[in-house]
């Protein structure tokens, strides 16, 4: 690796800090070359926490990312974000935890978009604490939208000049999303041509520099039965159907829309067959992410499509309830990372 790999704290109130120590003490091999964005003294807290009597590892504050490349395996690297202050306390909902948390994302994603790390992975944000925060980051539903806006605003675009797509992946099945994080109303009237069509543009690209070829997108109707041809709706016919046509006029190998009860299913790759589809678009948030994590919350990564950087992130939250207990599972973060170092700078366009 010629740049190292940046891991954002979280919500120092909640598991991330606790699974990024379980990663780089369990998979040493993925973690070679990765450091945390956050704070030393809350990663020795983790550290601590889930030693379960053996020997804790090694915390190592790093001046700059590089000097993560130098140090040896089963050492936690640490790039201090901000002024060391007072520890949130685990498992309890706090503007400065959210703040912290938002913070070190800020820092990841901009030195990424300086091309001083190779890609980012985010440990979870609690919604609610980054609401808490305050001014700028409570304008954000999640890491996806602050992102997007730190991009554009690098780039000096208008925020619709950097759309973007969440895509979860695990390794049995791969979806987009039309939409993210907002009320299933507007996710519903989120289902134009224009967002759809360019939904489709995106996971081409995208997965078409992953593959090195061009990906077998299945497109997911809105209504049951994919509307059953206007019975139980018209959103296929009007909307999802055309923008799949102009589509497939522009060379993308896109099919359906198809009933969405049935195309996860025929996407899922099993016992080394590869499903029917490289990946699915599906109409809004829960529609795509219940069959993934119904799969395997432990095995779900989420990768940011449409970014000039690479992000991805483990399939799941803050998880309060069980913070400072050390059950907290690190294997999302650990594929997670594995799929950050896999696509490289594939992802950049």
């Amino acid at each position: 690796m010629k740049k190292p790999i940046a891991i954002t704290l979280g919500d120092p109130a909640g598991i991330g800090p606790e699974i990024i120590a379980k990663a780089f003490r369990d998979a040493p091999q993925v973690t070679q070359g990765c450091f945390v964005v956050g704070d030393v003294a809350i990663m020795r807290r983790a550290v601590q926490l889930t030693s379960a009597g053996q020997i804790p590892l090694p915390v190592a504050q790093l001046d700059s990312p590089l000097q993560a490349l130098d140090l040896p395996p089963r050492c936690l690297p640490v790039l201090q974000v901000g002024t060391p202050g007072e520890m949130p306390p685990l498992g309890q909902l706090s503007a400065s935890a959210g703040k912290l948390a938002a913070e070190c994302v800020v820092w990841a994603a901009q030195a990424a978009l300086r091309g001083e790390v190779a890609a980012l992975v985010t440990a979870p944000l609690n919604k609610a604490a980054l609401a808490l925060a305050g001014e700028p980051h409570a304008q954000y539903p999640g890491h996806t939208e602050m992102l997007q806006a730190l991009a554009a605003a690098h780039q000096k675009l208008p925020l619709a000049a950097m759309p973007v797509r969440m895509m979860l992946a695990n390794d049995e099945l791969r979806v987009v999303l039309v939409s993210i994080h907002v009320s299933l109303r507007a996710a519903i009237e989120a289902v134009t041509f224009d967002r759809v069509l360019e939904s489709l543009r995106i996971t081409h690209q995208s997965l078409q520099a992953v593959l090195g070829r061009a990906p077998r997108i299945g497109v997911a109707g809105l209504n049951p039965h994919a509307g059953e041809g206007g019975l139980f709706g018209r959103e296929e016919v009007d909307i999802i159907a055309p923008a799949v046509q102009q589509a497939v006029l522009e060379g993308l190998q896109v099919s359906g829309p198809f009933a969405p009860d049935t195309i996860f299913m025929r996407a899922r790759s099993k016992a080394g067959q590869s499903g029917e589809f490289d990946v699915v678009l599906a109409m809004y948030h829960d529609q795509g992410l219940i069959p993934v994590k119904y799969l395997g919350v432990d095995k779900g990564v989420n990768v940011t499509l449409g970014l000039p950087l690479v992000r991805t992130s483990p399939d799941h939250g803050t998880a309060f309830d069980i913070a400072g207990t050390g059950q907290a599972d690190a294997s999302s973060l650990i594929e997670a990372i594995r799929m950050a170092r896999q696509l490289g700078g594939s992802l950049h366009f």
